[in-house]
C-alpha cells in the first residue's frame, strides 16, 4: 500500500484531505466539498469549459492531454445519450497515486465526475476501478450511495432540476482495460480488447454514445480548480501544464511514497530532497521518470529537467502516470529490462500480432541474455524487434512495451555486452529491483 507522506515542498491541492476523514459524506462537506458544483450549476457549461481550459489542467493518466478541450471536443447536440467514464484502472507499474484518492477521497472523484457531465450535457457516469481494488470499490459505493441520499445524485441533484447519476464498477485485473477503447469494451461486458480509431470516444464512446474519459487525478482535481479559479490553478504549475501533481516516487529511496507538488517541479530535487536520495548512500544509476512504459533517463539528464508533460518530453522520456522509480548503481539493467518486458508480455492482450509477438520474442530474447546465452547480434535484434514495434498496433501498449526496451539499449549498451559469453551478471549478489 502507498506510504502517506509529506514534505514542505508540497503544494497540497488534491491530497489537502487526505488524513482528514473526507471518506465521510459529512466530513467531505465540512472541509468544503460540494461546492464546486453549486458553482457550476448557477454558472453553466460554457464558463464552466472556459474556466477548465483556462487552468491548464493535462490529463493524469498519462497522455497529458488538455482536460477543458477534451470536454468541447463532445458534441452540444446528440441522438444518442452522453457519458462519462472514470478511468480508476490505475495498473502501470510504480504508480499508485490514484489508489489514495479512492481511500481518502471518493467524494472528489463523484463531484469532479458530476460537474464533467454537466460540462458536456450528460446525465449518467461511470466509475471503472482496476480489480485489484476491489476493496477500494466498497468504499466508492459507499461514497456514491451516501451521495444519492444527500440528494446530490439522482433525478433533482441539489434541488434543481438537472439529472445525474453514477455507477460503479471494477474490472477483472487487465492492464489492458487501462486503454480508453478497451475499458469501454470491459464495461459493456466484452472482452477487454482496443477499439479501432476513428470514430473517437467524444464522438461514439460507450453505448455508442459521446463520452469524455478521464483519470481519476485528473477528474478529482477538476473541483479544486473551479474552486480556485482557473488561472490560479494555472499559475502554481509551468507554462501549459496547470497546478500540481501527485508524484508517486518509489525504487531505491529513503522516503518511498506519493508527494503533491507543482507541475514542473525539478526531478533531482524530487529525489534527493523530497524523497531524501538514493537509499544506503549509493549512486543513482538511471531513472524512470513517468511509470515503467517510460524511457529511462541517465544521471545526467536530470539536472535541470522539470517535471511537466513538455519538459519530460523533449528530454526524451514522457511523465505518463507520475510514477518516478529510482534506481541506483548496484541494479542491473538487464534484469531490469527482462522484468518490464515480462510484465507487458503478460499483459498484452493477443490482438495485434506486433505486440502480441515482440513482447513474447523480447521476453525470450533478454531471458536467454541475461542468463548468458546471448550474442552481440542479440543485442541489435533486441532494439530491431523494439523499433519495429512502435506505431504498428492498435493501443499504445505494444509501444509502452517497445520504449523503456529502447532506451535500455541505447543507453546501456555495454551493460548488456557485458552479460556476453556465458559472463556471470556484474550485479549477481544484488538481486533487489528497483520496481517495489
Amino acid at each position: 500500500m502507498p506510504r502517506l507522506v509529506s514534505h514542505p515542498d508540497e503544494v497540497k491541492v488534491v491530497s489537502k484531505r487526505f488524513g482528514q476523514g473526507a471518506a465521510d459524506i459529512d466530513k467531505y462537506i465540512e472541509l468544503g466539498g460540494y461546492e464546486a458544483i453549486r458553482k457550476c450549476l448557477a454558472q453553466g457549461p460554457e464558463w464552466l469549459i472556459e474556466e477548465m481550459k483556462a487552468s491548464n489542467l493535462r490529463g493524469r493518466g498519462g497522455a497529458g492531454f488538455p482536460t477543458g478541450m477534451k470536454w468541447s471536443f463532445v458534441p452540444k447536440q446528440s441522438a444518442k445519450p452522453k457519458y462519462v467514464l472514470i478511468n480508476g484502472d490505475e495498473s502501470e507499474p510504480g504508480t499508485c497515486k490514484d489508489h489514495l484518492i479512492f481511500l481518502h477521497d471518493p467524494h472528489s472523484v463523484i463531484e469532479g465526475t458530476i460537474i464533467a457531465g454537466l460540462a458536456i450535457g450528460s446525465k449518467m457516469g461511470f466509475i471503472y476501478l482496476r480489480g485489484e481494488y476491489r476493496y477500494l470499490l466498497e468504499i466508492m459505493e459507499k461514497a456514491v450511495a451516501d451521495a444519492y441520499a444527500k440528494g446530490f445524485l439522482g433525478k433533482n441533484i441539489f434541488g434543481t432540476d438537472t439529472e445525474f447519476q453514477i455507477i460503479t464498477q471494477s474490472g477483472a485485473g487487465a492492464y489492458e482495460v487501462g486503454e480508453e477503447s478497451a475499458l469501454m469494451e470491459s464495461l459493456e461486458g466484452k472482452r477487454g480488447v482496443p477499439r479501432i480509431k476513428p470514430p473517437f470516444p467524444a464522438v461514439v464512446g460507450l453505448y455508442g454514445g459521446p463520452t469524455v474519459i478521464n483519470n481519476a487525478e485528473t477528474i478529482a482535481t477538476v473541483p479544486h480548480v473551479i474552486n480556485m479559479g482557473g488561472a490560479a490553478f494555472a499559475a502554481v504549475g509551468s507554462p501549459r501544464n496547470g497546478g500540481t501533481r501527485l508524484f508517486g516516487i518509489s525504487g531505491h529511496v529513503e522516503r518511498p511514497g506519493v508527494y503533491e507538488l507543482p507541475m514542473g517541479y525539478n526531478l533531482k530535487k524530487m529525489i534527493y530532497e523530497v524523497a531524501g536520495g538514493v537509499r544506503g548512500g549509493r549512486s543513482l544509476k538511471a531513472v524512470v521518470p513517468g511509470g515503467s512504459s517510460t524511457p529511462v533517463l541517465l544521471p545526467e539528464e536530470i539536472e535541470s529537467l522539470g517535471m511537466d508533460f513538455d519538459q519530460v518530453g523533449k528530454a526524451g522520456s514522457m511523465l505518463g502516470s507520475g510514477g518516478v522509480v529510482v534506481i541506483d548503481d548496484q541494479t542491473c539493467i538487464v534484469e531490469f529490462a527482462l522484468r518490464t518486458i515480462s510484465f507487458y508480455q503478460h499483459e498484452s492482450c493477443g490482438w495485434c500480432i506486433p505486440c502480441r509477438e515482440g513482447t513474447d520474442w523480447l521476453k525470450k530474447s533478454l531471458t536467454r541474455f541475461h542468463a548468458g546465452f546471448g550474442t552481440a547480434k542479440d543485442i541489435d535484434n533486441i532494439r530491431y524487434l523494439a523499433e519495429n514495434m512502435m506505431g504498428r498496433t492498435f493501443c499504445p501498449l505494444g509501444d509502452a512495451a517497445a520504449m523503456p526496451t529502447l532506451g535500455f539499449v541505447k543507453k546501456f549498451r555495454k551493460e548488456f555486452e557485458d552479460h556476453l559469453d556465458g559472463k556471470p551478471c556484474p550485479f549477481a549478489k544484488h538481486t533487489e529491483m528497483a520496481v517495489v
